[in-house]
């Protein structure tokens, strides 16, 4: 099974706030077999730059230097156009935002993938499409 992991969940890793937020060491986990290459992972092209958007606002003391150690993960990314197409029309389908619905795509146009996501709105908007599951049901 290949993940896609949502910024909801890199964020959470690169913050570790658990205080703050839950799920923390379930996204630590998660991104240490990604990393130790024991995972297989897929994102959209645009989880960099929204990542780094997020961080900018949340961590603008380690945004740039967490945005760098992001990109040498080299974690492989889509550029189909497919995943393209059916992100807008889950957002118009799901009123949701196309940068969430991005990342859906990918999980929903390549077989045997699922979207690992804390965005408990999103969750509840997409589940029924399928392919999506809660970082707190990860295992």
């Amino acid at each position: 099974m290949t993940v896609v992991i949502d910024a909801s969940v890199v964020i959470k890793w690169l913050l570790q706030d658990p205080e703050h937020e839950a799920g923390t060491d379930k996204a630590t986990q998660l991104m240490e077999v990604v990393i130790r290459g024991e995972q297989s992972v897929l994102q959209p092209t645009h989880w960099l730059v929204e990542v780094g958007a997020v961080l900018a606002r949340e961590s603008p003391a380690t945004a740039a230097d967490d945005v760098m150690m992001l990109s040498a993960l080299e974690l492989p990314a889509t550029e189909e156009l497919q995943i393209l197409r059916r992100g807008v029309e889950l957002g118009i389908e799901l009123k949701q935002h196309v940068f969430d619905t991005f990342y859906h795509a990918v999980a929903l146009e390549n077989r045997d993938s699922v979207l690992i996501t804390a965005d408990r709105r999103y969750l509840r908007a997409a589940r029924e499409k399928g392919q999506i599951i809660d970082l707190m049901d990860w295992k």
